[in-house]
């Protein structure tokens, strides 16, 4: 049977509407990608048929989901399973989306619901048989919508015997009929060209409009998955008015709600312009919104388009992307989730992280993906040991040479900020927080993110960084953590950066042995990801004929891919370990010195859990490095008196 046609033998079957007083108990169980089941909390029986029944809920569930519910009315219990047929919703009375689901166990249904039935009062059973007989159709709203969603999805199945565009257009009439509106549009996302393009329209030639998915109120509505409705003469901030100058029309007013495809992904929007006879949509538009919305990303419910020049994160996979997040701890999944918060403020932002561990390309992902993607981007190196060119690109020495102009509207990156003297850091705050380059009229417009490998907060205190611009600065603020801390993403990593040298050098697809693997997990990479990005560039150039790199080629004492030594790796150079006149208790003072030092570090400063990890109390661990310091303040002090004697 078509989809279609399961769906209208459960809209034309009689509904009993179920009240409240009637304790009838009603679970409700969905399942995720995984198979793993959860309660919908919320979800409430709205009425029952022979064919399935009908519940309420605030949770998103897509047409064709299995859900398992348990109902019980006195001694009568009943687990059915089912498929969720419809979706519709009273836009004027709620914002809940009311859900179809249809179950096949017509001979259990039909027991349990003639002792349901013969519950009921002789009143009820009277406007119930006066429903299924004489009731007049869709005079409610919610009624009007649920046979308008039915509409659509007889078209899902004929829509390979007739005219799609057709369809559209005839829909989108309705939508500006319902809404009282002039113009309605469909965008769907073209990922090959990073363009939204209009696959319908109404007052418009479609094909005149595409344009970069940032753009606009319905590049916002894209990006973000905020649904917005604009008074377009008191937000003109967002709003884009390219084709209002190329069509001659004036927009006045825009509501516009992203559409989702079966994976949730949002491939599109439908926009509506100028709500007739009134300054802006109402708030019942707005609902209307949602279940228009939800209709038409039924419709488009298999539309996942993919490639490999997508700059759009959702649409490519890692390896196609120039610069890609790498990995699946749950630290990467929060710069992810920042990446969404942060990519369209003004506000300057500060990312914070060792060496390494990938804040240039932080800062470039959140450009690209932001509002000022299409702007310039540029990256200042604060360590520029040339000054006289580092001040000459920082505020300029004339109106055009600074970087603050050169790249207007898009984004600077200060890196390594912590290399500018306290001088510096007082003038580049008075120029960003005036907006304007000294000797110049023109005022600032970029977003500016600064860098850095050191905590600027300590450095403050202790008097070695300007207080004013940090407050400045960090508005926003990310730490990214070091790869020892992210062990779990090596294998990722591994992956991803063998693949690009592979290609690079025009070699087949290599792999490290599973010994390897566990080297380099042992390893605590003080160079982080850059470390590891050149390790596994040496690993494929040293290694051009063999498909599996072994841990001997990592040991090779001739050209190691990384230091593997313990000294080195834990601690570096432990001082005055190799000082022969030391006693060997005072030695190993100094080397147990060391590694309490790096363990503590490793877990945040947090003592207790680091005496914890080593195995010792927390008492011991206090009294190991009082004796250590000891045994390091009497070895200083000697070496500066024979100092002072040699002098």
């Amino acid at each position: 049977m078509l989809a279609s046609f399961s769906e209208f033998k459960f809209y034309q079957s009689f509904r009993i509407p179920v009240e409240d007083a009637d304790d009838l108990r009603f679970l409700c169980e969905k399942y995720d990608e995984l198979g793993k089941a959860s309660y919908i909390s919320d979800a409430k029986l709205v009425d029952i048929s022979v064919t399935g029944l009908g519940f309420s809920t605030r949770e998103r569930i897509s047409v064709g989901d299995e859900i398992t519910i348990s109902l019980q009315f006195k001694r009568q219990h009943l687990d059915l399973s089912g498929k969720i047929v419809r979706a519709f919703s009273d836009s004027i009375e709620d914002d809940e989306i009311i859900y179809g689901l249809e179950i096949d166990a017509e001979r259990e249904l039909n027991k349990f619901l003639e002792v349901y039935v013969m519950s009921f009062s002789t009143d009820r059973l009277k406007e119930c048989l006066i429903d299924s007989a004489l009731k007049e159709k869709y005079t409610k709203a919610s009624e009007g919508f649920e046979m308008f969603s039915l509409l659509l999805s007889l078209f899902k199945d004929i829509t390979y015997f007739g005219d799609k565009e057709g369809f559209l257009d005839t829909m989108l009439s309705e939508v500006v009929r319902i809404l009282n509106a002039q113009r309605a549009s469909i965008f769907l996302i073209n990922p090959e060209t990073n363009e939204l393009e209009a696959i319908g329209a109404l007052g418009v030639d479609k094909d005149k409009l595409k344009f970069d998915y940032r753009l606009g109120i319905a590049g916002s509505v894209f990006t973000t998955g905020v649904a917005l409705n604009i008074d377009i003469q008191s937000d003109k901030s967002r709003f884009n008015d390219h084709f209002d100058k190329s069509f001659g029309y004036e927009t006045k007013s825009i509501i516009c709600h992203p559409i989702h495809n079966r994976e949730d992904k949002i491939i599109g929007v439908i926009q509506i312009l100028n709500k007739r006879n009134q300054d802006r949509f109402t708030v019942e538009d707005e609902k209307t919104m949602k279940v228009l919305a939800l209709v038409f990303s039924s419709v488009f419910h298999g539309f996942n388009p993919m490639s490999e020049t997508s700059q759009i994160r959702r649409f490519s996979t890692p390896f196609d992307r120039k610069h890609a997040l790498i990995g699946k701890t749950s630290h990467v999944a929060s710069l992810r989730s920042a990446i969404l918060k942060t990519k369209d403020l003004d506000s300057p932002l500060l990312i914070q992280g060792e060496k390494g561990v990938g804040k240039k390309l932080f800062a470039k992902i959140i450009h690209h993906e932001g509002c000022r993607g299409l702007k310039g981007y540029e990256v200042i190196r604060c360590e520029e040991p040339k000054r006289d060119e580092l001040h000459k690109e920082l505020w300029g020495t004339g109106e055009g040479e600074c970087v603050f102009n050169r790249v207007a509207g898009g984004t600077v990156v200060l890196h390594n900020i912590t290399a500018l003297s306290i001088d510096e850091q007082r003038e580049l705050y008075s120029v960003l927080s005036n907006r304007k380059v000294p000797g110049t009229i023109v005022s600032i417009d970029v977003r500016v993110i600064a860098t850095a490998d050191k905590d600027l907060g300590d450095l403050v205190d202790k008097g070695e960084f300007d207080r004013d611009l940090y407050e400045y600065l960090s508005k926003a603020f990310i730490n990214m953590e070091p790869l020892r801390r992210r062990i779990d993403d090596i294998d990722l990593l591994v992956d991803y950066f063998l693949k690009i040298e592979c290609k690079k050098q025009g070699l087949l697809l290599k792999n490290f042995s599973p010994k390897a693997m566990e080297k380099f997990k042992d390893y605590d990479w003080p160079g982080n990801i850059t470390e590891l990005r050149k390790c596994i560039e040496r690993a494929v150039l040293y290694n051009p004929k063999a498909h599996i790199i072994t841990e001997v080629a990592i040991d090779n004492s001739a050209s190691p891919l990384l230091d593997i030594s313990v000294k080195q790796r834990m601690f570096g150079e432990v001082p005055h370990v190799t000082d022969y006149k030391l006693p060997l208790k005072e030695r190993v003072a100094l080397i147990e010195r060391e590694m309490i030092l790096a363990e503590i570090k490793r877990n945040n400063g947090n003592k207790s859990k680091a005496a914890k990890e080593m195995g010792i109390s927390r008492e011991a661990l206090r009294k190991k490095l009082l004796q250590s310091s000891q045994v390091l303040e009497t070895v200083e002090g000697n070496e500066d008196a024979s100092e002072k004697e040699a002098a």
